[in-house]
């Protein structure tokens, strides 16, 4: 995991299948869904969820990165 971290301090932005591999690789499974590009993720021992939006190859805004990196405590 240190490895992810600090790539992440040079990567401006990362791509939306990028950021769920990252997240599913800490631990965190994605919860069912109908008909939403939104999709939420839950931890078995981590409160919260996190929620990443849009389709798998769209790029992500760096603030918005840095908002799921924050919600899913990897940043």
């Amino acid at each position: 995991m240190v490895d992810i971290i600090a790539y992440l301090r040079y990567t401006v932005t990362m791509k939306v299948r990028e950021v769920i591999k990252l997240i599913e690789a800490d631990g965190w499974v994605m919860e069912p869904r109908k008909g939403t590009n939104h999709r939420q993720f839950k931890h078995p021992s981590k409160p919260g969820k996190v929620t990443v939006s849009g389709n798998p190859g769209d790029e992500l805004a760096p603030k918005t990165l840095k908002s799921i990196l924050k919600q899913a405590g990897l940043k």
